[in-house]
C-alpha cells in the first residue's frame, strides 16, 4: 500500500458524499411512495370500515402512514448506500489488479 496522498483522501470523501447522497435520494423516493401507498388503503378504511372509524383517531393514521414510509426510507437508502460502495470496492479493486 503506497502512501496516503491529500489528492486521494479528497477522491475517497468526493466517492463517499456521492453515494450517501444517491441513498438519500433513492430513500426519499421511496419513502414518498410508501406514504402515497399506505395512506390510500388507511384513509379509505377509516371511512368505510366501522371498526378503523372507531379506533384509528388521527394520531393512529398518521402513525400508520410515516412508518411506511420511514421504513421505506431507511431500507431503501441503505441498501442503495451498500451496494454503491460495493460496486466502488470491486472497482477499486479491479483498477489495482489492471495496474499490478
Amino acid at each position: 500500500m503506497g502512501p496516503v496522498t491529500h489528492a486521494s483522501l479528497d477522491q475517497k470523501l468526493a466517492l463517499a458524499k456521492r453515494c450517501s447522497h444517491e441513498g438519500v435520494m433513492a430513500g426519499a423516493k421511496a419513502a414518498v411512495v410508501a406514504t402515497v401507498a399506505a395512506a390510500v388503503p388507511t384513509l379509505a378504511s377509516v371511512r368505510m370500515l366501522p371498526w378503523a372509524r372507531t379506533n384509528l383517531n388521527p394520531t393512529a393514521q398518521a402513525l400508520i402512514i410515516s412508518t411506511a414510509a420511514g421504513m421505506a426510507y431507511f431500507i431503501v437508502a441503505d441498501k442503495t448506500v451498500l451496494a454503491s460502495a460495493r460496486k466502488n470496492s470491486f472497482g477499486a479493486t479491479n483498477l489495482a489488479d489492471m495496474k499490478a
